[in-house]
């Protein structure tokens, strides 16, 4: 059963007034509210540079392709919230039968119960009494509420069980506890199955909470979709799955086993879908997904430029645009996008198209030319010399790796068609990343 959201919620969101603030918009929307701007169906060519778009239906495949992908082959979703930290976008998730949403953090958490997610995993572990005991009260305040946390030592449940123990009442709800997996050349996470297993004790041993199951994030074990790197993506699945395996729950839990981020959730649900049939509930935590990109994930999604799975492949949902500011040198332009508008860590924006100068004009796919560096607030582009760039001159880039993304804008306008001459504005979605 898919969780549920504050539908009032995110609908207020329209209510709200954008300003100054949103610098995806220019004065002249300032003032008037979300619902107000997109009424009257502004254009691509009324906003400013730099920009993040999102596409409206891409967003739209993508979310339909991981949700019907999921259940063809016996998984469930939580998709990781923190990659657009939007509940509008979250809303769409649920709304195609998503289990949860996985957080990052208790911050993030916040955010989730603003907006009524009501079950949420928090992958990682909860170490701050403060933040324990704001989890218990809300868990006391809505009984409708689900969250699980992670841990991955003993001294992390000693912790926890002090925190809670201090401030709960006997009989209080139990907070949930997923068992964290690592490997060797990973993040966080019990490394090997003993101290694993003497994890799962301690919690099984504490009185405010519960063993729900065993959780691992497998994009650490590997950087690429060699034979290799897979082989060690599923050698560390496979230790996973041998934890859950030795662990006894109490009556009435059904486990869960989660792992999988948006490289690799085809190992994932090879591995172990399996555990299904056992009794388990096995959850992907991909996120990424949502809005793919023309760069890291296009390479190494399953359902990417080289799918490695079955059903449609995922589309670019996100692009930047950015206009020309100065050609000090022949072949060299600076345009007004930087490290502070658009992602770079795992590669530079990709040059697609030139818009229009002018309404008699159309889009023109470019080729030959190069992002070379970002700075702070400015971008440099090499171009062969028989390209007619000018200063002023506006791009459409693709863009690699959503996470560093959408957390460099408050405001993302969503847009009809990103390949359109002057695509219509039909979405404003708010982030929370601060």
């Amino acid at each position: 059963m898919s969780a549920s959201y504050d539908a009032a919620a995110v609908a207020a969101l329209a209510d709200q007034q954008v300003s100054w603030r949103d610098k995806a918009l220019p004065p002249a929307f300032w003032g008037r509210t979300v619902a107000d701007v997109l009424a009257g169906k502004p254009r691509l060519s009324e906003l400013p540079t730099p920009l993040l778009t999102l596409s409206a239906p891409g967003l739209q495949h993508n979310v339909e392709t991981l949700a019907r992908w999921c259940t063809e082959h016996g998984v469930q979703l939580a998709p990781h919230g923190k990659t657009t930290m939007a509940p509008a976008l979250w809303a769409k998730q649920l709304e195609a039968g998503a289990w949860g949403i996985t957080l990052a953090n208790v911050f993030q958490l916040g955010v989730a119960r603003a907006y009524g997610v009501s079950r949420v995993m928090v992958a990682n572990s909860v170490v701050s009494p403060l933040q324990l005991r704001w989890i218990a009260d809300e868990l006391a305040a809505d009984p409708e509420f689900s969250v699980m946390v992670w841990a991955d030592s003993v001294r992390t449940v000693e912790i926890m069980e002090a925190a809670r123990a201090a401030h709960v009442d006997a009989g209080a709800r139990q907070l949930d506890v997923l068992v964290e997996v690592g490997g060797v050349g990973g993040r966080t996470g019990a490394r090997g199955a003993e101290t694993a297993l003497a994890v799962a004790a301690a919690v099984a041993a504490a009185p405010t909470l519960r063993l729900a199951g065993v959780a691992g994030y497998e994009g650490a074990i590997a950087h690429g979709a060699s034979d290799e790197g897979l082989e060690h993506v599923r050698s560390y699945l496979r230790d996973l799955a041998a934890v859950h395996q030795s662990l006894k729950y109490d009556d009435g839990v059904v486990p869960v086993v989660s792992a999988g981020g948006s490289a690799y959730f085809e190992q994932v649900a090879q591995v172990l879908a399996p555990l299904a049939k056992e009794g388990a509930r096995v959850v992907l935590r991909s996120g990424a997904y949502i809005a793919h990109d023309d760069g890291y994930y296009r390479e190494i999604s399953p359902l990417g430029l080289d799918p490695r799975t079955d059903g449609e492949q995922l589309v670019p949902a996100m692009h930047g645009w950015i206009r020309v500011t100065s050609q000090p040198e022949p072949g060299l332009a600076i345009f007004d996008a930087g490290k502070r508008d658009l992602p770079f860590d795992e590669g530079l924006p990709e040059p697609q198209l030139l818009r229009p100068r002018s309404a008699d004009e159309h889009v023109r796919p470019v080729e030959g030319m190069t992002v070379t560096k970002m700075n702070d607030q400015h971008g440099f582009l090499r171009f062969p010399s028989d390209i007619p760039l000018v200063i002023g001159d506006e791009l459409r880039v693709g863009l690699s790796h959503p996470c560093t993304a959408f957390d460099k804008w408050g405001l993302i306008p969503v847009i009809d068609d990103p390949a359109a001459d002057d695509p219509v504005i039909v979405d404003l979605v708010r982030t929370f990343f601060s």
